[in-house]
């Protein structure tokens, strides 16, 4: 159905930005206020337990930077891209309720929660909070999504190397660069904003000489008999990520978020300054009639876009390392709302890139979009080719522009698979503490390895085309597996709020919606992956229902006992979000995990 086609892009981009920023300004505030009752005068984790290397206080603006880069990767830019499919309209409509009304309450709440609970997962939150077999369920499902994530990111940053050999100086200079800042902040204890945008600057100048000097690693390649260069790439990939993991947070991976940041604000510039000097238009059907057999639009498109909706990998991010450099309580809303808003934006741009900048007509985006296998192989290319256009529209070369949405795309991804290692560690010691052995939960080293070589392994396995067996196969189990996740960290959430005497519907309206959506999804994979024959997804498949069927009747009986046992305050009642009533009617129901937040010892903790 064809639907007003050729609209004009900035048009678009403007009424997106104006519905974030009501979301951010109302019902964020909301959330703070009424439903996480965010006390400024909490002591957090990052001071409690301040070792210099994880639990680190961090300036709000510097957090934001790393947990935004960190949830962002590549997921937000290759679903969105992918799901035009279904033509614009639906795509946007998606992103946009989603992230105000499902990301925002999901990464907003994992953070808070974690805070309040000594910055622990949110798996082992779903033990506390649930019970002991949520928590098993959680491992098992976080396991799977983080090999998956860092296997797939690989072979995405592998092949954007590959054919975009100009970006590897850029991408490979930012490291040390980030090192240099990470330490002169600090040892001086100086702000971050005027030497990270320095950072920048020399990263963007860099673009010249990668496209001067481009990089290729064929010929190491051919000398090593390996068949494709992205394996190289894949190899160097976890080797560096083997010691990003390992290091202090403050040597390398915030002073680079915190750059990879200022990327995110310029590439938006860049996309929404381009499409009003090129007027570019959409191109594409505001709803798609799609070839017959294609994947249907419910409900495909809420697992296509996850990232840039609702992930459930931000949950692992949220608990995993930014409740640990959390400065204040209240300055979740900011980093945990506002990220959500930002990777809202970024899928945004990738809508309008793969709408308005790679096409110049419906003819020429038809051909891009004929069918939905050709619409996933091209994700990442079509963004990159339309950033590209919208740069070109600013005077920028096309070759310098292609580099530079490149650089943004690998810049993301890497920061993801950084901290998805380093998530990955903490699970493998979860699940050492779990078993009882102490080389897993104890030995970094050994944790760390484990970390790295299932997920290398699975990057390296044969495929046809520059996809590879684990993104042309095994990601067709990422959306589910993803979505799953969310649904597990809303019903933490949605429980731990329901027994502080507080409204849960924030939580338990998305989180219906997305067990809907999955569920439905797994059973109609199912029926396709057993008629297709193929009886390796079909396994994987039909586990990964059982576990969502598993999670429907946890969340179902801890909801339910969390209702019956909730505290009624004297004054304001359910749903109040009034803390201090709460917690004088009720004090055994208080967070005793917490630490003081008034009084001369929780002052002086801090």
């Amino acid at each position: 159905m064809d639907l007003g086609a050729a609209v004009p892009a900035f048009v678009v981009a403007v009424v997106v930005g104006v519905l974030f920023f009501l979301g951010y300004r109302y019902y964020s505030s909301y959330l703070a206020r009424k439903v996480y009752a965010l006390d400024p005068a909490f002591v957090t984790p990052a001071h409690e337990f301040n070792d210099g290397n994880d639990f680190v206080p961090t300036n709000k603006h510097v957090l934001f930077g790393h947990h935004f880069t960190s949830v962002a990767g590549a997921a937000p830019i290759v679903g969105p891209a992918i799901a035009v499919f279904w033509g614009w309209g639906p795509a946007l409509t998606w992103i946009v309720l989603g992230t105000i009304f499902a990301a925002g309450v999901h990464d907003f709440g994992a953070l808070a929660v974690s805070v309040r609970h000594k910055a622990k997962s949110i798996g082992t939150l779903a033990g506390e909070v649930i019970n002991g077999r949520a928590r098993r369920l959680f491992l098992v499902i976080i396991f799977f999504l983080l090999t998956l994530v860092n296997a797939v990111f690989a072979v995405v940053i592998g092949n954007l190397f590959v054919a975009n050999p100009g970006a590897v100086i850029p991408i490979v200079v930012e490291i040390p660069l980030a090192i240099g800042l990470g330490v002169y902040i600090y040892r001086t204890r100086s702000s971050a904003l005027l030497p990270s945008i320095a950072g920048v600057i020399v990263l963007y100048a860099l673009i010249l000489v990668g496209n001067a000097f481009p990089i290729s690693l064929d010929g190491l390649a051919e000398a090593l008999g390996v068949e494709q260069t992205r394996n190289v790439w894949v190899v160097l990939l976890f080797a560096y990520t083997w010691i990003a993991s390992r290091i202090p947070v403050w040597v390398l991976l915030q002073p680079r978020d915190y750059i990879n940041s200022h990327q995110l604000f310029i590439a938006l510039a860049v996309i929404g300054l381009g499409v009003i000097v090129g007027m570019n238009t959409i191109q594409a059907p505001v709803v798609n009639d799609v070839p017959e057999g294609s994947p249907s639009f419910f409900p495909f498109l809420f697992i296509t876009i996850a990232c840039g909706a609702i992930s459930g990998f931000h949950s692992l991010v949220s608990s995993g390392t930014t409740s640990k450099q959390l400065d204040k309580e209240s300055d979740a809303r900011y980093v945990g709302y506002m990220g959500a808003v930002g990777e809202g934006s970024l899928a945004t741009g990738a809508v309008l890139a793969a709408t308005a900048g790679v096409a110049a007509s419906q003819a020429d985006w038809d051909a891009l979009y004929p069918d939905f296998a050709t619409a996933s192989g091209g994700a990442v290319g079509n963004f990159v080719d339309g950033v590209a256009v919208f740069a070109n529209n600013l005077a920028i070369p096309l070759d310098l522009a292609t580099i530079f949405a490149a650089v943004v795309v690998i810049s993301f991804a890497a920061t993801t698979m950084d901290t998805g290692v380093r998530l990955q560690r903490y699970v493998v010691q979860e699940i050492g503490e779990l078993l009882g052995v102490k080389a897993l939960s104890r030995n970094l080293t050994v944790a760390t390895t484990i970390a790295v070589v299932i997920p290398l392994g699975m990057a390296l396995i044969p495929g046809e085309g520059e996809a590879g067996y684990t993104f042309g196969v095994l990601w067709q189990l990422f959306g589910t597996t993803n979505q799953l996740t969310a649904g597990l960290a809303l019903s933490v959430i949605a429980v731990w709020i329901t027994r502080r005497g507080r409204n849960p519907l924030a939580a338990l309206i998305p989180l219906a919606f997305l067990l809907v959506m999955t569920s439905w999804a797994l059973i109609v994979n199912l029926r396709n992956f057993i008629e297709a024959e193929d009886w390796v997804l079909a396994p994987l498949d039909a586990l990964i229902f059982v576990l969502a069927i598993w999670l429907i009747v946890e969340a179902g009986l801890a909801l339910r006992s969390a209702y019956r046992e909730r505290p009624v305050a004297p004054v304001g009642g359910f749903g109040t979000g009034e803390p201090d009533a709460v917690a004088k009617a009720n004090p055994e129901v208080g967070d005793s995990t917490a630490g003081p937040t008034e009084g001369p010892a929780g002052r002086a903790r801090r």
